[in-house]
């Protein structure tokens, strides 16, 4: 059964993503949970870090895609699917007021990968794996879920991950920028992190984060036109196919269509 585990050790907070057999895939109930969590750890004035990380050996291998047929099979679901339940969890996450570090081992791609860039730091184990394989299901990734990794790696690196999508390791994550350490245990590490981060000041902690979100460039929001038209693929032969290549197990056969 998936679920988002929370567990509290005095002043730092842990937050598990889990979905048995499924490497933690992000199913819809998940999305929404993350976001009530994160709004309820936000509101605890005594935290002063939280800890994200995935059951079971991986972090997260994305949404949880054999549900897409029930609850993203056409234009106006997918856009209340991404804009609303993705879009929700996100948020939630980089707006804590408390520091965040992703734990990341094992499989962290697609929203699994964009969890760990809503937190503020990084630290992967060295067997790790990254990417956003979407363009082989036939989906580009959604503008809200764009603009997070475009403003952590940058247009070159974002351009590369989606349009190659492949998978790749720890160490090259780390030259994308995209995560911060590469360690031996992943858990001890993101542990003695968040207990040198709760050892200084909260409210300082706090300001920054506030000031360093407020002082990032944000553009200008895109047009309802515009949105309706990055979720236009929803009735696109390619996204059908896409999803049901990957249920069937087998290689898509994309036509542009």
């Amino acid at each position: 059964m998936s679920e988002i585990r929370i567990e509290k050790e005095g002043v730092i907070a842990r937050v598990t993503l889990s979905n048995p057999g499924k490497l933690n895939a992000i199913d819809i109930s998940m999305w929404h949970s993350l976001a009530q969590r994160f709004a309820e750890l936000s509101a605890d004035q005594d935290l002063r870090c939280v800890i994200v990380q995935g059951d079971g050996g991986n972090f997260a291998a994305g949404a949880d895609i054999d549900e897409f047929a029930s609850v993203r099979s056409n234009h106006e679901q997918g856009m209340a699917y991404h804009t609303i339940s993705i879009a929700g969890a996100l948020d939630a996450i980089a707006a804590c007021p408390h520091p965040t570090i992703a734990a990341i081992n094992g499989v962290c791609v697609g929203g699994g990968l964009e969890i760990a860039c809503a937190c503020d730091l990084r630290i992967a184990a060295l067997s790790s794996r990254f990417g956003i394989p979407i363009n082989k299901l036939g989906f580009p990734l959604a503008p809200g879920e764009l603009q997070g990794l475009l403003q952590l790696v940058g247009k070159a690196v974002a351009l590369e991950i989606l349009l190659e999508g492949r998978v790749f390791d720890a160490v090259e994550a780390k030259d994308k920028g995209l995560i911060h350490r590469i360690v031996d245990d992943v858990h001890a590490e993101a542990r003695s992190t968040a207990n040198r981060i709760a050892k200084g000041a909260p409210l300082a902690a706090r300001m920054n984060k506030l000031l360093v979100r407020r002082l990032s460039l944000h553009p200008a929001p895109l047009t309802p036109d515009e949105l309706r038209a990055a979720f236009a693929f929803f009735d696109s032969a390619d996204y059908r196919e896409g999803v049901r290549a990957f249920i069937e197990k087998r290689t898509p056969d994309f036509t542009g269509r």
